[in-house]
């Protein structure tokens, strides 16, 4: 349904893209997951024939990404990270204008766009600019569905809005996969990672692992814990130059130390960290076993420079 071959871009010096190849099939909810300045919007922009590719090709639903731009971008849904309707219009007036653009009418695909415009047709006579950050991504995804596409691009669609309106907005999301839509979505935000069928993990213009959540999640072989003292800048400082710790770094209210892999007792890991930080005057110390997460993953292939 989506496919990239070899596909790079530069902005003078900048290098944003390079060589980025990856397939999405029908039906698939393909994430693009990385932090921001990864090259994730620049991807998006030529996947949806608004860049041109310095070299590499693509395609969307069949359709060359420069040779058939038209007709792609009749069959293509993009919602941009940025809120870009307009903010002058009601909230009818920008699903209106947006049908007529595509020849179709609100109600011919109302069908497509009620479990997520019928959260704000309450709202439908106030003007764009005055929604709040989880109604005007609600109305920008309506807006993008209007002509029910076969694709839909969302990057980075949890910008700016707060947790209880981003899980709102991924359970939308599912229910749109559930109707066989296929959809790639970018996001900075490492733990929607699991909300999609498979991810691309990309950094600097270049994707280091492409996999399901849980592969990404299984390849993560060290021992892992959770610590917490006092004085977290010092722990984790001090942790670093502790014998048998590969990398600890900050995760939360908690440091992440990854454990060299070992032969040694998993158990006897646990009370050796403690006693560690006891040595270095740590008080109030908190140590247990932790999961690793699609973050621990991407923090791994960065530091190892793939």
């Amino acid at each position: 349904m989506i496919r990239s071959d070899n596909i790079s871009k530069s902005y003078g010096p900048v290098q944003a893209l390079q060589n980025i190849s990856f397939e999405v099939q029908k039906g698939e909810v393909f994430g693009i997951i990385g932090p921001d300045g990864a090259g994730k919007t620049s991807l998006f922009r030529i996947l949806t024939s608004l860049l041109l590719p310095d070299q590499g090709s693509g395609t969307v639903a069949g359709l060359d990404i420069v040779r058939d731009y038209k007709r792609l971008r009749q069959v293509i849904g993009y919602m941009p990270g940025r809120f870009s309707l307009y903010q002058d219009l009601t909230v009818e007036e920008n699903l209106d204008f947006f049908a007529s653009v595509f020849g179709t009418s609100i109600r011919e695909h109302y069908d497509l766009i009620a479990p997520i415009y019928s959260q704000i047709e309450p709202f439908k006579n106030r003007r764009a600019g005055a929604l709040s950050g989880g109604m005007k991504q609600k109305l920008a995804l309506s807006c993008a569905l209007i002509h029910k596409p076969e694709v839909l691009f969302l990057d980075e669609p949890g910008t700016g809005v707060d947790p209880v309106s981003r899980k709102e907005f991924w359970d939308m999301l599912g229910n749109l996969k559930q109707q066989g839509l296929t959809m790639l979505v970018s996001t900075p935000y490492m733990d929607e990672a699991e909300r999609c069928d498979r991810v691309a993990l990309i950094q600097n213009g270049q994707i280091m692992s492409i996999d399901t959540p849980e592969g990404i999640i299984g390849a993560f072989s060290n021992p892992l814990f959770a610590a917490r003292s006092d004085n977290m800048y010092q722990l984790i400082k001090d942790l670093r130059t502790m014998p048998g710790v590969a990398d600890c770094y900050a995760f939360g209210e908690f440091a992440h130390v990854k454990m060299e892999e070992t032969t040694h007792d998993p158990l006897l890991l646990e009370p050796s960290i403690r006693a560690f930080l006891e040595t270095r005057q740590h008080r109030h110390i908190e140590v247990k076993p932790a999961t690793a997460t699609v973050e621990d993953c991407f923090i791994e292939l960065m530091k190892n420079g793939r």
